[in-house]
């Protein structure tokens, strides 16, 4: 397990984090954030960690951006969780195109954000990577998801952070079940696909054996 007594958990990202922490589920969301400290917490009541939800539905790198400094720097975290580059390159395949964001954009815009709070706070990464509920790898959906993915192993690998294979995790699932039985959408998970992020985080962190 990596995570020391009393350091504060903040998790920033898009609405997979959110999962309603801003209303009915307050504070933490009905998703993997409330799964990963419940567990975490269950397991290591000894720690009494902190633990802070700021994702926002709806996000890309460049909705980060805007709130950066208020919702992950101000907020002083020991540990930054981040998920983000779902929607990036979601729009490109819905009804608003124009709002997708390219992969070098996506790419220069995050390790700026990541620099920035590490810079300010001092604090480990924690970065996940985006996914697609889709096992087959050809659809073009999947395969652009991929390739931001790769985006994200690339920069755990600079920033030393601890590197979450979201995508893997689907993948393992998706071998012996269909993608219908985790999310409607290709997306938004149910809480069972919400469980299946939640164990690769744990895994992770070292909450759980791998």
């Amino acid at each position: 397990m990596i995570l020391r007594t009393g350091q504060r958990v903040v998790f920033i990202g898009d609405s997979i984090t959110d999962c309603g922490r801003r209303d009915a589920a307050a504070p933490y969301g009905a998703g993997y954030v409330s799964l990963v400290r419940a567990l975490v917490d269950a397991r290591h009541p000894e720690l009494e960690l902190e633990w802070v939800n700021r994702g926002v539905s709806g996000d890309t790198v460049r909705d980060l951006a805007a709130r950066w400094a208020d919702d992950a720097i101000t907020e002083r975290p020991d540990w930054l969780s981040v998920l983000i580059g779902i929607n990036d390159m979601w729009r490109r395949y819905g009804d608003r195109p124009n709002e997708a964001v390219g992969i070098d954009e996506y790419e220069r815009t995050l390790r700026d954000l990541l620099r920035r709070a590490v810079d300010a706070t001092g604090c480990r990464l924690i970065l996940g990577d985006p996914f697609l509920i889709e096992a087959d790898r050809r659809d073009p959906q999947r395969a652009d998801t991929d390739r931001y993915a790769d985006v994200v192993a690339a920069l755990a690998v600079e920033f030393d952070a601890v590197h979450v294979p979201t995508q893997a995790a689907f993948d393992r699932v998706l071998a012996v079940s269909p993608g219908q039985r985790w999310a409607d959408d290709r997306v938004h998970p149910h809480l069972p696909g919400h469980a299946v992020i939640a164990d690769a985080y744990l895994t992770a962190l070292g909450a759980i054996a791998p």
